[in-house]
């Protein structure tokens, strides 16, 4: 029988692994709590202390060491540095939570070609902000905003190894561009 694991891409060490091309860099993110929340999203911020305003889009700037991006009408990514004291599961107020941390993997990108390399990764004009911060980045599904002045994306964990070595080409390319 043969072997089809030779034909994916090896996974590097997501704690110490960097793309440090000229003028932008890119890492992975580790340590981050992820949520999933689903339904009333008013009835979440009521429960959770996480406000509605605070939600940011495709490209919108997020701040501090926890906020949300919205990713449909009625769905959220909640982000933070820390454990939210809010149980997983149904919650009779109208909305459930879920925790996603391990199913996703965040990389964060910085740097004077950061425009470049998202121009690279999407049609969508990175000036202008939209609603849902899901989208098609580099040919598969993301959650794509800033924080604080860098970029980040959330991307299914087994997709991570593709988008680590688009990242690595799409960096040379952006960086040979800026040479030019």
């Amino acid at each position: 029988m043969r072997d089809l694991a030779e034909k994916w891409s090896v996974a590097p060490d997501w704690r110490s692994a960097a793309i440090d091309a000229p003028d932008l860099v890119v890492r992975a993110v580790l340590g981050l709590d992820q949520l999933l929340v689903s339904g009333d999203l008013d009835a979440w911020a009521l429960v959770s202390g996480v406000k509605a305003e605070g939600v940011v889009g495709a490209f919108g700037a997020a701040q501090g060491e926890r906020y949300a991006a919205r990713l449909a009408r009625d769905r959220l990514l909640v982000v933070s540095n820390a454990p939210l004291a809010i149980a997983a599961g149904w919650h009779a107020e109208g909305f459930a939570v879920t925790t996603i941390g391990a199913g996703l993997l965040v990389f964060e990108a910085e740097g004077p070609a950061l425009d470049a390399f998202i121009a690279r990764g999407t049609t969508l004009d990175p000036r202008q902000p939209s609603a849902s911060a899901a989208l098609s980045f580099a040919g598969i599904s993301a959650i794509v905003y800033r924080h604080e002045s860098k970029l980040r994306i959330h991307v299914d964990r087994g997709l991570a190894a593709y988008l680590w070595t688009w990242m690595e080409m799409a960096a040379g390319n952006v960086a040979a561009g800026s040479r030019s």
